[in-house]
């Protein structure tokens, strides 16, 4: 997993990274430059609950721009799981939140969702369906 907020030291750490590379959501800018690039395979968007809202705005760090490049370089969008067992109820409802809207916009760019940390397949499936994601996504998700 590639941890850094430096654009070229992520670069060549993902020329380095054996398959798959992991590369950590760190701000807009950082993760539409290594999107751009097209050689990550995942971007993991860990800390979903830790992002400020907006007045009228779910900030949970995609947007449609984003989606559309990861679905055009093939690049998969990744959500950690372990964050959610580990937080507490009102963390847990703005996490499955920022979740639900994160769904919405991989679905409509035809995006790649992949969630890491599933203990159980079959629970990670029924979560996906029940946040709204459509069969496919919720088969794709599971299967890293």
């Amino acid at each position: 997993m590639i941890n850094t907020s430096n654009i070229q030291q992520a670069k060549e750490q993902i020329k380095k990274e054996k398959h798959p590379a992991v590369v950590k959501s760190q701000n807009p800018d950082f993760d539409r430059k290594i999107l751009e690039y097209g050689k990550a395979d995942i971007l993991l968007f860990d800390k979903l609950g830790y992002r400020q809202d907006r007045l009228k705005q779910i900030d949970s760090g995609l947007n449609h721009v984003l989606a559309k490049i990861a679905a055009k370089n093939n690049t998969s969008i990744g959500f950690d799981l372990a964050g959610l067992r580990k937080s507490s109820r009102k963390t847990k409802a703005l996490i499955l939140l920022k979740l639900i809207e994160n769904i919405k916009i991989c679905k409509k760019a035809n995006c790649r969702i992949v969630l890491i940390s599933q203990k159980n397949k079959k629970d990670a499936q029924n979560l996906m369906l029940s946040l709204g994601a459509s069969t496919q996504q919720a088969k794709q998700a599971i299967t890293f």
